[in-house]
Parts: structure tokens; sequence; C-alpha cells
């Protein structure tokens, strides 16, 4: 009788724990569901898924930014309307690898086309820790010389917008919108 029950507790515990392995998040899953947010501006369950801060790479460039910190960083690209399209993605030893286009008015008026982009998604306890970024065709030169062709034009014209370029916050992509729109309307 008590080899019965012994063997029933083991069965039950171990059904439960094979039960409870199936709920795991699914990373991919949660990828998906931030590009979503970035395209439709909806930050409200973005602390569901960021852990206290958020490790950025692209290049040579790291930042550590707290939840509230990305936040405003997020409405500076909700400024000019992304569109981010999954291209590929897939989960392999806890990560998310993701490749993406991405356009927005001011991409499409600096880089002329869209990003493309690898991104590494990292996560620790179900809560995403980072994101690397890869830029697979970064035009530099038709960048530079859009950007430059703004900042001196805008410089010349419209000295009130200065600092625009540098002002990550929602404020400083309204003024980087709107010099765009000036600078393309100038003749």
């Amino acid at each position: 009788m008590n080899k019965t029950i012994l063997l029933l507790l083991l069965l039950t515990i171990g059904f439960i724990s094979c039960k409870n392995s199936k709920k795991e998040i699914d990373r991919v899953e949660i990828t998906k569901q931030y590009f979503k947010v970035l395209v439709n501006s909806d930050y409200s369950k973005i602390s569901d898924w960021f852990a206290d801060s958020l490790k950025t790479i692209e290049g040579e460039h790291k930042n550590t930014y707290s939840k509230s910190e990305y936040l405003e960083i997020l409405k500076w690209d909700s400024v000019f309307e992304p569109n981010y399209e999954i291209l590929e993605i897939e989960q392999k030893d806890g990560i998310v690898k993701a490749k993406i286009s991405k356009m927005d008015k001011r991409i499409f008026f600096l880089h002329e086309k869209p990003f493309i982009m690898n991104q590494i998604i990292s996560f620790q306890k179900n809560k995403i820790i980072s994101v690397e970024t890869d830029y697979l065709n970064f035009d530099y030169p038709t960048w530079e010389k859009n950007k430059n062709g703004l900042l001196s034009w805008i410089d010349k014209n419209h000295p009130e917008l200065n600092g625009f370029i540098n002002d990550l916050t929602e404020d400083g992509g309204m003024k980087f919108l709107k010099a765009i729109e000036l600078y393309k309307n100038k003749k």
C-alpha cells in the first residue's frame, strides 16, 4: 500500500513538473510582442517584458537604461512612425536572434532605404535584459550627406531647432521631424 501511494505521489510530481516546464515563457513570442509594441507605440506592457535595466549595444556604443529612460527613447522613436518587420527569428540557448527591417520618416530621409539589422535579444528570468544590434546595410555616405545637409540648412534658416539631433526625447523627436519637413519644403 505504501509503495502504491509513493508511486502515485512520484507520478503526480513528475506530471506536474512536466506540465510546469511547458508553461515556460516563449521568448520568441515575447520578442514578437516587443516589436508589435514598437510599431503601435503602445508601451503599457513594456514593464512585463523588461528587467529593471536594459543594455543596448550597437557596434561600439553600449548604453544601459532604466525602464523609464528606455521608455523616453521609445517615445522619441515613435514620433517617426516606425515600422518593424521580422524577416527571420529563432530562439537558441536562451537568446532570440532576429533579422529585422526597420523604416520610419527619419530613416527614409537620412538613409533613403530601410535598415536591415540582426538583433540578439538576451533574457534573464524571462525578462529582456539586452538588445544587441548589428546593421547589415548601413549606408554611411548617404546618411552623413543627408544629415550634414539638414544640419547646415537648419543652422542657417531655423537655428531655434539646433540640438534636435542629440535630443532623444519626444520633444527632440518632434523638432527632428519638423526640421526634416522644413528642409524638404525649402524650395
